[in-house]
């Protein structure tokens, strides 16, 4: 009775933080938080978890319970389920960190003096790119704030 109860108040404690990780959209550790949350119950439904305080008496018991009661069967198929939640959290996770790759990669590609834009694999020249955007003064060398301009105008942008 104890250890049901311990067993399902751990695995509801993991899920409500689950929830809360995904409700921050990090999808993937929100499943592989889910997956290791569904292992207590899971164990404890096999029969896992009694068995391993009575290993030699309860394993006959155990083996017969394993054929004939659905239970049982329920057990494996929520640790089938978070085998299933912790691998697709790894495939997400492994997705989005190639993703974040490719993204830093494009945009940390820099300009090597006579480097053709064929090799940097963009349609402008390095010339091209280091020019001021129209609209935009020029920062001068001398000027310590001349890096913030951005930032002012996203500031006045917003009102602040």
């Amino acid at each position: 009775m104890l250890t049901s109860t311990v067993c399902v108040a751990l695995s509801a404690a993991g899920l409500v933080v689950a929830l809360l990780t995904a409700w921050r959209r990090r999808f993937s550790a929100a499943a592989r938080i889910a997956a290791v949350a569904l292992l207590p119950v899971g164990l404890y439904l096999t029969g896992l978890v009694s068995v391993a305080g009575r290993i030699v008496p309860a394993l006959g018991r155990w083996a017969a319970d394993l054929v004939l009661d659905p239970g049982v069967w329920a057990g494996f198929a929520v640790l089938a389920v978070s085998v299933l939640l912790y691998t697709a959290g790894r495939v997400g996770r492994r997705r989005t960190a190639r993703r974040t790759a490719g993204e830093r990669g494009a945009g940390a590609v820099t300009a090597a003096p006579g480097a053709s834009a064929q090799a940097l694999g963009r349609g402008t020249s390095p010339a091209a790119e280091s020019a001021p955007k129209p609209g935009r003064k020029a920062p001068k060398d001398d000027d310590p704030l001349a890096g913030f301009e951005e930032i002012e105008e996203i500031l006045r942008r917003r009102g602040i």
